[in-house]
């Protein structure tokens, strides 16, 4: 249980960052997911090429959690993909 809260809080934080990176302007829940969806790619690339010495922490987790997000979000863009927007 503890864990969901700190997947939505890294995902919020990494989200926050990445929107304000790429000038992207989406609701709170998409700017959750899209954390999320960074910290799953992010993880993924990190655990590849860096295996972590304790499985529960990896340093670089929110730096490549928002580069996965800055990468999703790159995406959507050359993809025409929009976001429902805040009003």
């Amino acid at each position: 249980m503890f864990h969901l809260f700190w997947y939505i809080l890294v995902g919020l934080i990494a989200g926050v960052i990445a929107k304000s990176v790429m000038h992207v302007h989406m609701t709170i829940f998409w700017t959750i997911v899209l954390g999320i969806i960074g910290s799953i790619i992010g993880g993924s690339v990190t655990h590849i090429f860096f295996r972590p010495s304790s499985e529960r922490f990896h340093p670089a987790g929110l730096i490549f959690s928002t580069l996965g997000a800055i990468l999703v979000l790159y995406a959507c863009i050359k993809l025409n993909i929009h976001f429902p927007r805040v009003l």
